[in-house]
């Protein structure tokens, strides 16, 4: 079964954005292309691709080189098998897309979308996208179908190579107490309540920055607390009394109108 599709990024990531700059005239500081060995600067019609297979040593990739690497179905999203979706750990997922059906696919989309919720399985596919082969799972939303990428599992590191306690060193007490404390904070699933609260307070700073012409008034960052041995105990107690005072409170406050969702940016298409 063939589906016609467009791929759609369904993340964005709203980065801040600095350059470096010299502090004497905030004049914008370049970087030059230097070789390594005599330190001379190397235009761009002399820079070549090159793999390093032993130190010190490089085998160098042309372009009809990397044409002679012919992926098949480059334009596809080739499904090859059917998972539950339970059965996959949730490291492997790392980026999705929004599929949307193209002219003539609707009904087979549709199909496919159905077919995957009442099963509980998820396509896997391979699929290249800018020259680059990924591993990907099809999986039914809401409404339609998200594409998301997946690591390949070498390249995951492997968890037995970390130092981590067992559950012998874990206290009946300690245990007893973090379980009362997820219990007393757990509420429903709202995404849209979690902020970037660093992205925010670094842009108040900045036009706070720009208000006062680039000097700003006021007392310094406060120092950071040494870090030292906790009593466990003692800490998860007194969470657990923080929140069960605060969930409280909260319940004799009056609720808050919900906020207005955003509206949803419509990037560039992309051939899937």
């Amino acid at each position: 079964m063939n589906i016609p599709i467009g791929l759609y990024p369904a993340t964005r990531r709203e980065e801040l954005s600095f350059k470096l700059l010299r502090e004497s005239d905030l004049s914008p500081i370049n970087y030059k292309r230097v070789a390594e060995a005599d330190g001379k600067e190397v235009p761009w019609d002399q820079i070549v691709k090159g793999f390093e297979y032993e130190k010190g040593k490089f085998v160098v990739l042309k372009e009809e080189d990397f044409d002679r690497v012919e992926l098949e179905s480059t334009q596809t999203v080739d499904i090859t098998d059917f998972v539950d979706l339970k059965d996959v750990d949730p490291m492997f997922f790392t980026k999705p897309y929004y599929m949307e059906p193209e002219k003539g696919g609707e009904k087979a989309y549709a199909l496919l979308r159905e077919a995957l919720k009442t099963t509980g399985k998820i396509g896997i596919a391979k699929v290249v996208i800018r020259t680059r082969q990924y591993l990907a799972a099809v999986k039914p939303e809401e409404r339609g179908l998200v594409l998301e990428l997946m690591h390949f599992a070498n390249e995951l590191v492997d968890p037995g190579e970390l130092k981590v306690p067992s559950a012998k060193e874990v206290g009946k007490k300690e245990l007893d107490m973090a379980k009362s404390l997820i219990d007393t904070m757990s509420g429903e699933w709202h995404p849209e309540q979690y902020k970037d609260e660093y992205r925010d307070a670094v842009m108040k700073l900045i036009d706070e920055k720009v208000e006062h012409g680039g000097e700003l008034p006021g007392k310094p960052a406060p120092a950071r607390k040494p870090t030292s041995v906790i009593d466990l105990v003692a800490v998860l107690q007194k969470s657990l009394d923080q929140t069960q005072g605060a969930r409280k409170k909260a319940e004799k406050e009056p609720a808050k109108p919900a906020a207005k969702p955003a509206k949803a940016h419509h990037p560039r298409k992309k051939a899937a």
